[in-house]
């Protein structure tokens, strides 16, 4: 099931979030980029490595909300299949779960 965005609001709100998502996109690919540049301090590697793991998740989930917006799937949960609520959307972008699958997924 898709969701189906015909309305010139729905497009406008669907091109936001796009530049939105490819905005963050961008910030998070350069965020990378600075945290793998080797500081040579052993002491931050800890802490680099997880700030490098937290930011290639953010990629992943950005990423896959971008191609689900190509394909036409963005916005459908991805257990249920039903609509994720604008709202839900508006603060979490790349949700891929309405708020109860997310609840019962973890």
């Amino acid at each position: 099931m898709s969701t189906e965005l015909h309305g010139t609001h729905d497009q406008q709100w669907l091109t936001r979030l796009r530049t939105t998502l490819t905005t963050e996109f961008d910030a998070q690919t350069t965020r990378l980029t600075e945290l793998t540049a080797d500081t040579g301090d052993p002491g931050e590697a800890h802490t680099r490595a997880a700030l490098i793991a937290a930011t290639r998740q953010s990629l992943a989930q950005i990423g896959d909300a971008l191609r689900r917006m190509a394909d036409g799937g963005y916005g459908t949960c991805a257990r249920c299949g039903t609509r994720i609520p604008p709202e839900r959307l508006e603060v979490l972008p790349h949700a891929r779960f309405c708020v109860p699958c997310q609840q019962k997924h973890g």
